[in-house]
């Protein structure tokens, strides 16, 4: 895997006769980097993900890898599939072999690579996702977190440099969602530049380097604390404040914090707290 800059400027998208779902979207994923992409229910994510992933062509604008305009011709498709990977919100939707192995070795296979190379790829993605003891289960038997990370492993078989990501933690138990977000930490250590579509500003302010909210048929991307923290926007996207910020303010406010870039976590939180509390005279 290497770095490359996935972008998308001016992305118009609309269903039928009906208003655009996007109306000149942009929107740049740094490279190496954590981007978690937020809107609410029909706000236009899993559009802006298919588009960026070459499985939908916008009526308007581009798609670009480091500035080259992706083509949706077979040629163009098969080689930015090679660079851009999208893991669909429901794993049921890509696994379909008799075994875990076989279902993640599928994408390597239609690349016409040597048997070994396939062996290669299956393992390294198999243990970065922490499911290689499932090998030679049925996909069937697996449970709902660890088919959402095996099919994850599917899409890091073939290498890709972004990995597109629909709602990973979406329906899993704290327990799942800690074993998936360690996998995503693995993943980024090992090159790759995640994108992570979700619901949870929580989760958004604590994971992401940068996040981006569908709002308006638009895209508004920027830092976490500064995207997050800006009520009219949250409002507009029918969005709620992450709690770590709401607590950090008023914790300022009372003097227990310093001034500056407020935690974006619990620890973080904890860390910053004064050992004991100031006496007022």
């Amino acid at each position: 895997m290497s770095h490359r800059t996935l972008s998308a400027q001016g992305l118009v998208v609309g269903y039928e006769r009906g208003r655009p779902v996007l109306d000149g979207a942009a929107l740049t994923v740094p490279a190496g980097r954590r981007l978690a992409l937020l809107g609410a229910n029909g706000s236009g994510k899993t559009t802006l993900l298919r588009c960026l992933s070459g499985a939908l062509k916008p009526t308007a604008g581009a798609v670009t890898v480091d500035g080259v305009p992706l083509e949706h011709s077979r040629r163009g498709l098969r080689a930015h599939r090679q660079e851009v990977q999208l893991v669909l919100q429901d794993p049921d939707d890509q696994l379909f072999s008799a075994s875990v192995a076989q279902d993640v070795s599928f994408g390597p296979l239609n690349l016409g690579l040597a048997e070994q190379e396939v062996r290669d790829r299956v393992a390294e993605a198999l243990t970065l996702l922490a499911v290689d003891s499932l090998a030679g289960r049925p996909t069937h038997q697996l449970s709902y977190g660890e088919r959402k990370r095996v099919a994850i492993a599917g899409a890091v078989a073939m290498r890709p440099c972004v990995l597109l990501l629909d709602e990973p933690t979406a329906g899993l138990d704290p327990s799942a969602v800690a074993e998936a977000l360690a996998a995503l930490a693995r993943l980024q250590q090992h090159d790759s530049t995640v994108v992570m579509s979700t619901h949870d500003v929580d989760l958004a302010l604590r994971w992401a380097d940068e996040v981006a909210v569908v709002v308006d048929r638009a895209v508004v991307q920027g830092a976490p604390e500064d995207v997050l923290g800006d009520d009219a926007l949250l409002a507009r996207a029918r969005l709620g404040r992450p709690w770590a910020l709401t607590l950090g303010a008023r914790l300022r406010e009372l003097g227990l914090l310093p001034r500056g870039i407020l935690p974006r976590d619990a620890a973080a939180l904890l860390a910053a707290l004064p050992d004991r509390p100031r006496v007022r005279t």
